[in-house]
């Protein structure tokens, strides 16, 4: 259990490089054990969702060396399977190992991952893609058996831009004979960078970043390098943290265009915003006004992950500003917190009202998600006082080294471990 503790009223000025993507790293480890090679990772950061993939690799036989610039992945030595349910349980992404299994072994054990509870979340578009490749799969409660003498290269048609079904497909498809095509496949940055990895190793894909991605197979290679690309969920925090206390920071291993909606909305706030290369600039006199209506969508849509920061960082915002939230049930669940501070929040089904305030008040809150843990970070750096943040690790899910990201910004900030 882990205490955040955040002192408003420091406006933050500076530079730092932001992290590498958890959501890009995630498949790509994954991925690493699709064919037998060694991957030399570069940029990987680290985070519990890191770490429990990692657990899984160990646990299937490969061998992992973490030095402080590189992550080495050696999966010649493979030697199973089977993921036990306590790995499976420990974060979201671990489904997409069901279409690495297959693609490496033709078979695959495991059970329905956890991760944070957004609402909703079924894998059915999942097995029903790996199915039409030749999967056969048995669900026994939580648990997936999955097996595929041979899988075979198939159309698929996604009803809904599924970023990890697209993964799933995707790595079940380099083993699978003939050609498989995703039509309505998700077009994330983080589709592209494993894309980017599968065809270091020896895939013949093309598409990522469309709506239409190709994959005939794979010839192998030995060894690989790959650089993981910078995190656009935490450019949009720090981004969104600039904005709520105002100041000036830049931010540079960034593509500016991975997360272009966030900027949009937080320049109509008004916010300046200058990019150039892999460098964005945010400047913020803290004075906020309502950017209007923000609707989540698949990317390039506005990032749901993003819904609950920008939302902390317009408490305080002249106006109303309306959110309506297309991918999750739940991912209002941080409103009731930023309530205690003094938020004007109203909640109705998809909707979310805000209306901004004068003056928030320091409290003590309880991270309900990862998203919403850092939402209530934000918050907490244009509030008056103290806010404490009780969180059970979700944080750390997300954001290396937070805290002594914002403190060299200017943040007054720090955990205490319980």
């Amino acid at each position: 259990m882990d205490i955040w503790h955040v002192r408003g009223g420091n406006r933050l000025f500076g530079s730092c490089r932001v992290q590498g993507s958890k959501n890009a790293s995630l498949p790509v480890l994954a991925a690493s054990v699709v064919l037998p090679v060694r991957s030399v990772l570069k940029n990987v950061p680290r985070l519990k969702d890191v770490d429990a993939a990692l657990q899984i690799l160990s646990h299937l036989g490969c061998r992992i060396d973490r030095g402080e610039e590189e992550l080495i992945i050696d999966s010649t030595s493979f030697t199973g399977a089977e993921i036990p349910r306590e790995l499976m349980a420990e974060m979201r992404s671990s489904v997409i190992f069901m279409g690495a299994l297959l693609a490496r072994c033709g078979e695959a054990k495991l059970s329905l991952p956890g991760g944070c509870q957004l609402g909703k979340r079924p894998i059915d578009l999942h097995l029903s893609a790996l199915r039409q490749m030749g999967a056969e799969i048995e669900e026994e409660g939580s648990d997936l058996f999955c097996r595929a003498e041979r899988l075979r290269g198939a159309d698929i048609d996604l009803r809904f831009p599924s970023v990890g079904a697209t993964e799933n497909i995707m790595l079940a498809a380099c083993a699978a004979e003939g050609r498989t095509t995703i039509h309505g496949a998700a077009r994330e940055p983080e589709i592209v960078s494993l894309q980017a990895y599968l065809a270091s190793i020896g895939a013949d894909i093309h598409g990522a970043g469309t709506s239409t991605i190709t994959i005939c197979g794979a010839v192998g290679r030995e060894n690989t390098v790959y650089t993981v690309p910078s995190d656009r969920i935490v450019a949009s925090t720090l981004a969104c943290a600039c904005a709520a206390a105002g100041g000036r920071i830049i931010l540079s291993g960034v593509k500016a265009d991975h997360f272009s909606t966030v900027l949009h909305f937080l320049n109509d706030a008004g916010c300046d915003i200058i990019n150039f290369k892999d460098i964005v600039e945010i400047s913020s006199n803290g004075d906020l006004r309502s950017p209007g209506h923000i609707v989540t969508a698949p990317y390039p849509g506005f990032p749901t992950d993003a819904q609950p920061i920008l939302m902390a960082a317009l408490l305080r915002s002249h106006g109303t500003t309306q959110f309506t939230e297309t991918i999750f049930e739940n991912r209002y669940r941080q409103v009731s917190e930023l309530r205690r501070l003094g938020a004007d929040l109203t909640v109705s089904g998809t909707e979310a009202v805000l209306r901004g305030v004068e003056t928030l008040h320091g409290e003590t809150l309880t991270a309900p998600d990862l998203r919403g843990g850092a939402a209530m970070i934000v918050a907490g750096l244009h509030t008056r006082g103290e806010t404490r943040i009780i969180d059970a690790g979700h944080i750390a899910r997300g954001y290396d080294s937070f805290d002594d990201t914002l403190c060299a910004l200017g943040a007054e900030v720090w955990i205490e471990h319980k």
